[in-house]
């Protein structure tokens, strides 16, 4: 039997390891996958998104959405994102920056 999670574990670790001992690495699948994945989006204009880490890092983004009509006109809400290395077989975790009063959102951003 595959046992996936070891799987998972080892490659988190091997990730985890390049970034501490400073080597230069090659870009995983799920870096390339998230690469594709901002490039084909079509954001309208109200919606920005900014590394802010470098443009070099994908796995770490943040999203600015500014609406000019309706209800929220004016407001400006900031989402970050942190992608993971075996993304995507995990999803992204995502945390809203701007305070937001939500029955599904608590205090601190978190879902």
């Amino acid at each position: 039997m595959i046992r996936l999670f070891k799987v998972k574990e080892k490659q988190k670790e091997t990730a985890e390891n390049a970034k501490e001992n400073g080597l230069v690495k090659k870009q995983s699948a799920g870096e390339l996958r998230l690469h594709r994945d901002i490039s084909e989006l079509n954001m309208p204009e109200e919606c920005k998104i900014s590394f802010p880490n470098g443009n070099d890092d994908l796995m770490d983004f943040e999203i600015t959405i500014t609406p000019y009509r309706g209800y929220y006109m004016g407001g400006g809400f900031v989402f970050t994102f942190k992608v993971p290395a075996v993304y995507p077989h995990e999803p992204p975790k995502v945390k809203y920056k701007t305070k937001i009063y939500h029955l599904n959102i608590d205090l601190e951003g978190n879902t």
